[in-house]
């Protein structure tokens, strides 16, 4: 059976009124504000980052992570982003058995599809994607998908951080 769109009806004359018609762009006139707006990831610090392959055991990833003094690493299958590790994920799914499960590869509790986003994207947007989804960290992928970086918050606070005076 074929589903049916419901149709809409037409606005009566003077019911609408398109509340962005009078909407005047404004250029921001401050350095920070501009770089957010319409600056790019890509001008952020990005990088370094770690990236494991999925079937790297839970045991190597996170003694690496330690050594490495690093927050989380990238899953990537096929030179694609197909997960994230964070040591969020460390405290909510290993910790209380971490001895069970420590030889198991890093697939079975990395996070899948993880939000990200790309390296031409805005710093606003990368920094309203972490604030609504709750992320410390959010990779940075290439238009091919490819995991280019990642930024988390002293990155960001790096940047910001730029553009104050005496900096």
């Amino acid at each position: 059976m074929a589903s049916r769109r419901r149709q809409r009806r037409p606005p009566a004359d003077g019911d609408f009124e398109d509340p962005l018609k009078n909407y005047e762009s404004v250029d921001p006139e401050d350095a920070m504000t501009n770089s957010l707006l319409h600056g790019k990831v890509a001008q952020m610090r990005i990088k370094p980052f770690m990236s494991v392959l999925p079937g790297a055991t839970i045991a190597s990833v996170i003694t690496d992570m330690a050594q490495m003094n690093i927050a989380c690493v990238m899953i990537e299958e096929n030179a694609k982003l197909a997960g994230i590790f964070s040591e969020r994920d460390v405290l909510t799914k290993i910790a209380d058995r971490f001895d069970e499960i420590k030889d198991q590869p890093v697939r079975t509790v990395m996070t899948l599809d993880p939000v990200a986003v790309y390296d031409t994207d805005s710093p606003a947007k990368a920094l309203n994607l972490m604030a609504i989804g709750g992320f410390r960290h959010i990779p940075v992928v290439n238009v091919d998908d490819q995991v280019v970086g990642i930024l988390g918050p002293n990155r960001v606070t790096e940047h910001i951080q730029t553009h104050f005076e005496g900096n």
